[in-house]
Parts: structure tokens; C-alpha cells; sequence
């Protein structure tokens, strides 16, 4: 299985879930958000294999989506558009992005990934 981590190396969260992997004896490619962004297409692509909401692939915690009023502007905000504007800008992007053949998932819980990872 090919997974693809796509991580913000300061980020908290992204280092425990790095360090889960790690532990799990789980190999991954790592990818830096900011130095290689997901594209517009790989984000529905992860979108898609997630069966999450677009909405949920947006980093709410983050300085950068609260200074731009996005919690008020998403509602009004096409799914392209809200894709088009994650991927001009990795630190819009909840992190980390985790993403197999069959799979994709924004965030860290222990529990989603045992499930993805451990079955």
C-alpha cells in the first residue's frame, strides 16, 4: 500500500501522526504543504476518497482562515471555489493529508487511523 503524508513539519498534529505511523511500521512518502501544495484536482481527489465534506478539509484552528472571515464566507462559497482556494494556499489546508489507493483522510485521530492502517 502507497500512502502519501502531506504534513506541515512546525505543525503539532502532524508530528503525533507522523510519530504514530512511525510506530506502526507504516512507510509513507512525505510531502511539505507548503512547498508542494495539493493541486485543485488532487484535493477532490482526496476529498472524494475521504467521504468527507470540503468544508472539513479546512485547517478552522488556523491564523491565515481566521484572518480571511473564511467561517462566514464558506456558506456562500461553490465546492470548486472552495477547493481553488485550498489549493492556492497549503496553510488553509487541515493538516495532515493522508492518502492510499483506496483512501484519503485531513487530520489526526488515533482511532480513524488504526482503522485505516490496522483494520
Amino acid at each position: 500500500m502507497s500512502v502519501l503524508f502531506i504534513e506541515y513539519p512546525k505543525c503539532g498534529t502532524c508530528q503525533k501522526a507522523k510519530k504514530w505511523l512511525l510506530q506502526n511500521n507504516i512507510e509513507f512518502i512525505d510531502r511539505h504543504i507548503l512547498e508542494d501544495t495539493p493541486t485543485a484536482d488532487e484535493l477532490r481527489e482526496y476529498i472524494k476518497k475521504s467521504g468527507m465534506p470540503v468544508k472539513k478539509f479546512f485547517n478552522t484552528s488556523g491564523l491565515l482562515y481566521k484572518s480571511m472571515g473564511l467561517k462566514d464566507r464558506l456558506a456562500d462559497m461553490s465546492e470548486d471555489e472552495m477547493i481553488e482556494l485550498l489549493s492556492e494556499n497549503g496553510m488553509l489546508i487541515k493538516r495532515p493529508v493522508i492518502a492510499g489507493d483506496n483512501f484519503a483522510y485531513a487530520g489526526f485521530k488515533d482511532d480513524v487511523y488504526k482503522e485505516l492502517f490496522l483494520g
